[in-house]
This record gives C-alpha cells, structure tokens and sequence, in this order.
C-alpha cells in the first residue's frame, strides 16, 4: 500500500515599506523665547505616519518616533544632541522652558545669542529600531534666555577638592593652592590633579570646613566616575579606577561634572 502525505505551506509575511514622515511646525523661522513665558507652548510639531506596509497588508504595529534636534551643520551626529522618544502621537507640544533647557543644558549653547538649529523626527518598528524612516529637516533661529544654575555656585568664589582619591587625603584644610580649582567663569570651575584610582573625594567651597560641601546625587560612590550630576551637600564621589593625572570640571550652571584622564 503506499501512503503519500503533503506539506501546509506557511505563508512568509514580510515588510514591504513605508512613507517618510513629513515633519511641519506651529513656527517657521525664529522661534521666541521668554522666561515670562516659560510654561507656555513655544512650538508645536507634528508628523504623518509612515504607514508601514507588509504582505498582509498596512502594519498595526505602534511605531516609534525619535525627535532630534541638533545645531545646523552637525548633521544629527552631535553626541549632545537633544533625542525625545514619543510612542504613538503625531504631534509634540514644547514649552519655552523645555526647549531653552535642551538648548543651555542639553546642547550647551550661550544664552543670549542667536543659534541656527534643526530638527527632524525619525520612525522606526519594535525594540530595535528596524526598518526606521527620516523626516524632512525643519530650520529655526532660537536664543536661549538666561536661567538660574541649576546648583548655586559657591559664595566664596572658591572650590577645593578633598578626599582619599587625592594627594591630601581626607586632610581638611587640604594644600593650597594644588588642591584648588581655577574659576574660569561665575559658574564653572576647573583643575587638573593626579588622583588615586578607585578613591573618593567631595568638593568644598571653604578650605578648612565641613560646613558645606558638593557631592553626588545619589548615595556614597554611585557616580559615573567620568562625569555626572552633583548637588549641594551630595554623597562622596568615586574616582575612576586607574591612578592618573585628570582634568575636573564642574558646571554649575548645568549641575554636572566631568573627570578626564590626561
């Protein structure tokens, strides 16, 4: 007897495309910013869906949009570009005190100058960023306005570093002047020093006390040792694990430090 048997063809879907967005906005050209104004929208962007096709036909997959924005001729490539994540929505609203913020915090832009930005939206399906889809550029002329620094800077007008991961140790007074940080501006500071690897330290603005002192935001040595947020009267700071000579600098404008080897 002969038995013969057949196959169930599975059917393969695939992806067949997608429209790229068109980005558009409330404001074209300058847009103003005000402190006055801080909560109020600024701008408004909005985006088509790309309509993701497959073989079965268009995708219900929520897509995900990425706004970027970045300054003009930096192609989108600039580490501190400013990157949002909207799941779903076709449109953001952006307030006076978001956007001045990306622009003094995020892309460290001078206040009170005019800057050329760009923005753009990209799409993309799942957790992987596939079959990912690029808006149209949209231009603007921005000038952040002034904001107080997120960390008061010292009172003194002096900030000293103190610690195992330094030369003088937990010492306090520490040496003068080496273990003192140039001020560059009314709320960055700045010093090179040798430090020892895997120590701690703090920043103090008064050589000699413990009254007041600058450290981590989160509890002792939880930092990025090359750089993070700080905050006054904060938890010791780690130091990167390699001895070596570093440059420190800490924005008080921004409320964050970064420590570069040399």
């Amino acid at each position: 007897m002969l038995v013969s048997g057949c196959k169930k063809e599975i059917a393969q879907i695939y992806l067949e495309g997608g429209t790229a967005p068109t980005l558009s906005a409330s404001v074209t050209g300058t847009i103003p910013l005000s402190f006055a104004n801080q909560a109020d929208p600024a701008i408004k962007l909005s985006w088509t869906n790309p309509n993701y096709r497959f073989t079965t036909g268009t995708s219900s997959q929520n897509v995900n949009y990425l706004l970027e924005i970045d300054t003009t001729g930096a192609n989108f490539s600039n580490p501190s570009r400013q990157t949002i994540s909207i799941a779903k929505d076709l449109s953001m609203t952006i307030t006076h005190s978001q956007l001045n913020d990306y622009l003094l915090n995020q892309l460290v832009l001078k206040p009170k100058m005019p800057h050329n930005i760009e923005m753009r939206v990209k799409t993309s399906l799942g957790t992987n960023g596939a079959a990912a889809l690029v808006s149209n550029v949209l231009k603007f002329t921005v000038t952040p306005y002034e904001i107080p620094p997120k960390v008061t800077p010292p009172p003194s007008g002096k900030l000293y570093i103190v610690g195992s991961a330094t030369p003088g140790g937990w010492d306090n007074p520490v040496p003068d002047p080496a273990q003192l940080f140039t001020k560059v501006s009314e709320t960055l500071y700045q010093i090179t020093i040798r430090m020892v690897g895997g120590g701690s330290y703090l920043l103090l603005p008064v050589n000699g006390s413990w009254d007041a002192k600058y450290g981590g935001t989160g509890s002792n040595n939880a930092n990025n040792v090359s750089g993070d947020d700080f905050k006054a009267g904060g938890g010791d700071l780690l130091a990167p694990a390699a001895s070596g000579v570093y440059k420190i600098v800490v924005d008080f404008q921004r409320g964050k430090f970064t420590v570069t080897p040399q």
